[in-house]
């Protein structure tokens, strides 16, 4: 899947930049481990002069040991900076992938409702964990290979042409054939490659989908339905990873196999200079020491732009997320003890609509709130009740009029700021994984025991508490699942009042409860309409008639206001809707 971009890409930041801006927090680090690896190459280097001195002093016992012992020195060092050059550099690429991870987590975060809507949340996850593990690899490869990679050619060649300029001309023409060829191939690991993580993008927001209604699959016999959807997911990302991989290993191959031509090419030439006495035989096993090591840069090479194509691919993804609007990050006020005085709500003509192609869901919408009390909201569904709540806590802004609280339109409002004013009830009551307390203080995480005790009275959650193995630090697992629906509609509204909020909005926030827990919780939010304003969504009678004011909405209008006696008389379709409810609940 393919986000939404704010731009082109072609007039974004490129690539080698953005990653340049990854890597910056650690260049000191990234700088000592290049350094050390241009070290290592050095000592690498100064082995095949002294395999060439110690060919030319095999006359003298001495000169021998002496250079058997520097040559042993020169191994041992370049396997213990080899070591040390190697940690550093996975440790500084560990360390950029942490930091985008964090960057790149943050946003998600902060990402305006409508964005995630819009995505799918494996696509997402997948840009999380496996898009940026993409940047350890081109981190060393692309960066700190590249710079030291082209050193340590630039150095084997001149010491190549110090030792004999012909050979090395040789050489180069047959490496510069395969390098043409190397450079037709890098393309097609780039599309390759970006095939792949778009398929492992799929793959999670499939996978994601299937989980998420686990029992529904289960109930309907679809597994091998899902499973078969997850499979070509699945395929496809192995058929692109197995197509980048095969142009790495033809592009890394091409390498290995130009130096072994040249290999055999010089060898042939060298032993006609060595016959003819143009060169000695110790230069001649220099120059192919030193042939040999161009194997490791120029295979350096083609993977640091092999790994900078999988780089770009990563980039890419994850820029589609950072340039999706995101909402602004503010602090919480600090909030004074006791409580806090009721809001006021209004609506001044608001047009609202989910997306530019779709209807509008507010049509000039228009009602007022007064501090305290219960205001309930009821209509067909589609009339837009529950966008009223959205609007509220500016998951959306409205298209045009004006949602105001406190006589302020949410859009003035700092956005940390308006929604401490509010607790916030949904519709399906989610549960997070964790404890029982995670989840009851997650608004409120300086709550004590004492009023967290007193919540759980109010909202009848105390007797299952008493009944649970851990009591409140009992796991509640994935979404809640040991919970019913009843007891998880309880403790998001008891997560709400834990708030202690201006405003409360209930949505359907009795329509998993029986009779007798759904009597308590109207005490509950009866008591609580006495010290704040709260705002509610039902469509059992029940509510609705304890209600000191209902707003019947249809058609993206607001039909009528007034109380249950009041509306039962002069609006028809609040009468249509409180006979349906009548039968419904067997009166």
């Amino acid at each position: 899947m393919t986000l939404p971009m704010t731009q082109p890409m072609r007039t974004e930041t490129p690539v080698w930049r953005v990653l340049l801006g990854y890597v910056r927090p650690f260049r000191l680090a990234l700088l000592g481990g290049g350094m050390i690896s241009l070290v290592t190459s050095a000592t690498g280097l100064a082995l095949p002069l002294v395999v060439r001195a110690l060919l030319g002093g095999l006359g003298s016992r001495h000169a021998i040991t002496g250079l058997l012992v520097l040559m042993s020195l020169l191994v041992i060092a370049n396997a213990a900076l080899g070591a040390v050059g190697s940690y550093l550099l996975e440790r500084t690429a560990e360390s950029v992938v942490l930091r985008a991870r964090r960057d790149l987590v943050t946003r998600l975060l902060h990402l305006r409702v409508a964005e995630v809507d819009r995505a799918e949340p494996g696509d997402l996850m997948s840009r999380v964990t496996a898009d940026t593990t993409l940047l350890r690899s081109v981190t060393t490869q692309s960066l700190v290979s590249l710079v030291t990679s082209v050193i340590t050619l630039v150095a084997t060649v001149t010491l190549m042409a110090l030792l004999d300029p012909l050979l090395l001309g040789v050489t180069v023409v047959v490496l510069g054939l395969s390098q043409v060829v190397v450079r037709l191939v890098v393309p097609r690991i780039a599309r390759a490659a970006g095939q792949a993580q778009e398929s492992v993008g799929v793959l999670g927001a499939n996978l994601e989908r299937a989980l998420g209604a686990l029992r529904t699959v289960k109930a309907s016999g679809a597994e091998e339905r899902e499973r078969d959807r997850l499979d070509g997911a699945a395929q496809a990302a192995w058929r692109g990873g197995v197509r980048a991989a095969k142009w790495q290993a033809i592009a890394g191959n091409i390498g290995g196999l130009a130096i072994q031509l040249a290999f055999i090419v010089v060898l042939g030439l060298g032993g006609a200079r060595v016959i003819s006495g143009a060169i000695d035989v110790g230069t001649l096993v220099a120059f192919l020491l030193y042939l040999y090591y161009l194997i490791p840069p120029m295979r350096d090479l083609v993977n640091a732009f092999g790994e900078y194509q999988l780089g770009a691919v990563a980039v890419r993804r994850i820029r589609e997320v950072t340039g999706l609007p995101a909402e602004p990050v503010g602090r919480l006020p600090a909030r004074a003890p006791g409580e806090r005085p009721a809001a006021t709500v209004a609506f001044d003509d608001v047009r609202f609509r989910y997306r530019p192609e779709l209807p509008e869901v507010h049509d000039g919408v228009t009602f007022t709130v007064p501090p305290r009390g219960m205001t309930a909201f009821v209509g067909p569904s589609g009339a837009g009740k529950t966008t009223v709540f959205a609007l509220i806590e500016r998951f959306y802004d409205a298209d045009a009029g004006q949602v105001l609280v406190d006589g302020r339109a949410v859009d003035d409002w700092p956005l940390a700021e308006l929604r401490d004013q509010i607790g916030y009830v949904e519709q399906d009551a989610p549960v997070l994984s964790g404890t029982l307390r995670e989840n009851l203080i997650f608004g409120a995480p300086d709550t004590d025991d004492v009023e967290l005790h007193d919540i759980l009275r109010a909202t009848r959650l105390d007797t299952m508490i008493d009944r649970l193995p851990d009591g409140v630090d009992t796991a509640v697992g994935h979404r809640g699942v040991t919970l019913s629906g009843g007891e998880r509609q309880r403790v998001a509204i008891a997560r709400a009042l834990l708030r202690r909020p201006r405003l409360l909005l209930l949505d359907e926030v009795t329509s998993q409860l029986d009779a007798v827990n759904e009597a308590a919780l109207r005490e509950t939010i009866a008591e609580a309409a006495t010290r704040t304003t709260v705002l509610v969504v039902a469509h059992r009678l029940s509510t609705v008639t304890m209600a000191d004011r209902i707003v019947v909405m249809a058609d993206g209008r607001v039909r009528a206001v007034g109380s249950h006696a009041e509306l039962l008389a002069a609006d028809t379709l609040y009468a249509e809707l409180a006979a349906t409810q009548f039968i419904s609940n067997g009166a």
